[in-house]
């Protein structure tokens, strides 16, 4: 029963920020004088689904609702959600009808495959998990963004990494960063929103930032990520590299990260090979899966 009524205020909570962040000329309505809200208002969200304005509240407030597909399509259109959304969505709404089993939770591993595959690629990779563990890494990976290894294995998780353990200066480019990476995380919230690796990690950065209060608050999904950085490496120079996520299993699960040179910086990251080759606290983990 608590995974239900935490599924329950997920979604209720997921409904209010689409609301919120939706406003009446994306949906071709007049805002109308004396408004109140940037958003929309609840009663325009039901009108727009052909539901009741009492039934659509008690959606938002998480009150034992159990949506058909047919309401959560008409929401899902009302709301103009796209297509990771949408699933994020029916990924809430079924755990309202069928919580998620605890006792059946598995610990994340890395398939044998994406092992070989760090191994033998010649680019900077990593695998996390849903909740954004590192869980393996080459030693390119470990030569560019500094060794996980010298974590402790709680401490390697790459939003703790990212609001944490790095310097950084603030600028739209950083958050664009986190959200991203934050709307990973969100996205695994909806199958588990009360697995204890979530629950610890949401809560640490809600104490101690509040930065990543107000972006968790936004309540944007995300099935992957990708970005553009210069990294500033103490004997090659700069490294400006692209990054993209691969799921490894259907999203939510493991990704793997993996780190491509910007035109004109491929030398550069032959010199990194050259450093990690020649580091030998840079040794890949890889562990077993």
């Amino acid at each position: 029963m608590a995974d239900e009524w935490a599924a329950a205020r997920e979604l209720g909570r997921f409904l209010r920020s689409r609301r919120e962040q939706t406003t009446p000329g994306e949906l071709g309505l007049e805002p109308g004088p004396r408004r109140k809200v940037e958003g929309l208002r609840r009663e325009e969200v039901a009108v727009l689904a052909g539901l009741s304005t009492d039934y659509y509240q008690r959606l938002e407030q998480g009150r034992s609702v159990r949506p058909s597909q047919t309401v959560l399509d008409s929401i899902a259109d009302a709301l103009d959600l796209d297509e990771v959304e949408r699933r994020h969505l029916m990924r809430l709404a079924q755990l309202t009808r069928r919580p998620h089993a605890s006792s059946g939770r598995a610990a994340d591993r890395v398939p044998r495959n994406a092992r070989l595959l760090l191994a033998s690629v010649g680019l900077p990779a990593f695998v996390a998990s849903r909740h954004l563990d590192m869980l393996a890494w080459n030693h390119l990976a470990a030569a560019l963004l500094g060794d996980p290894g010298r974590l402790p294995p709680d401490r390697r998780n790459v939003l703790l990494t990212l609001f944490h353990e790095i310097p950084r200066p603030r600028c739209s480019a950083w958050e664009s960063v986190a959200l991203d990476y934050i709307g990973v995380l969100r996205a695994a919230v909806s199958t588990d929103p009360d697995h204890p690796r979530a629950v610890a990690v949401v809560a640490e950065l809600s104490m101690t930032s509040s930065e990543f209060r107000r972006m968790w608050a936004r309540h944007d999904v995300r099935e992957g990520v990708h970005g553009t950085k210069t990294f500033q490496h103490p004997h090659v120079g700069d490294i400006a590299v692209e990054w993209d996520a691969y799921p490894l299993r259907p999203p939510p699960g493991p990704l793997m990260v993996v780190f491509t040179p910007q035109p004109g910086h491929e030398e550069r990251l032959r010199l990194l090979k050259v450093v990690a080759d020649a580091d030998g606290s840079a040794l890949p983990h890889l562990p077993g899966g």
